[in-house]
């Protein structure tokens, strides 16, 4: 079990990242756009979701670290999905650092992410954490809660594409501490880190009590 969940953790996240990186660092050497980048993101997400939903399917700490706080993962198991995502980011980054021109890799920072000039800190944390918090509803309204139709991983997809879209020029929109951390160690640049670790997980872990506690329980009360 324990390696099942993380090699599917890790494949899961090392897609993600491979596609969503590398097509940042595509659509920086092509004069591509934001659209572009939003949709490899979102459909690699929903493509692996609905591949591994039966499993897990986080690919995320901050969703891991959600679900570890309404209790619908043990420590034991959320510990192995950390280290396989971590994992499947790092060497995903490193893949991309030796496949793809140095200077399209230098040029794009490894396909990571970075905070524009025009905001500042603590409205990139709060445009991170809204986010966030938006997809991890996402997740729980369209994989988690069992009344709601099955449609997938496309709901999840949809919601990053979504938040890429909106957040993306200021951020970068990781909403994941894992997809920013890889191209990070790869290229070297840290820069605004902290905000990219924190602001995803405290976002997942709201959503997550709140659709728990608000929604699901409510429901079963009520029924």
């Amino acid at each position: 079990m324990l390696f099942r969940h993380a090699y599917t953790e890790f494949l899961g996240t090392f897609a993600l990242v491979f596609v969503g990186s590398g097509a940042l660092m595509t659509a920086h050497s092509n004069s591509g756009g934001i659209v572009e980048v939003s949709i490899a993101h979102g459909l690699v997400l929903a493509i692996f979701v609905t591949a591994f939903m039966n499993v897990a399917a986080h690919f995320n700490p901050a969703v891991t670290i959600g679900f570890l706080f309404t209790r619908r993962i043990t420590p034991k198991l959320a510990g192995v999905h950390l280290l396989a995502q971590f994992a499947g980011a790092i060497v995903a980054a490193y893949l991309l650092k030796a496949l793809y021109p140095t200077s399209v890799f230098d040029a794009a920072r490894g396909g990571g992410q970075s905070i524009s000039n025009a905001i500042n800190g603590a409205q990139a944390w709060g445009l991170e954490a809204i986010a966030t918090f938006f997809l991890m509803t996402a997740i729980y309204g369209t994989v988690v809660d069992k009344r709601s139709p099955n449609v997938g991983g496309f709901g999840v997809g949809l919601m990053l594409t979504a938040a890429i879209m909106t957040i993306g020029p200021l951020t970068g929109g990781s909403l994941n501490p894992a997809r920013s951390f890889g191209p990070a160690m790869a290229s070297g640049i840290y820069e605004a880190y902290f905000i990219y670790f924190s602001a995803p997980i405290v976002g997942a872990v709201v959503a997550a009590l709140a659709y728990e506690h608000l929604v699901l329980k409510r429901a079963d009360a009520a029924a």
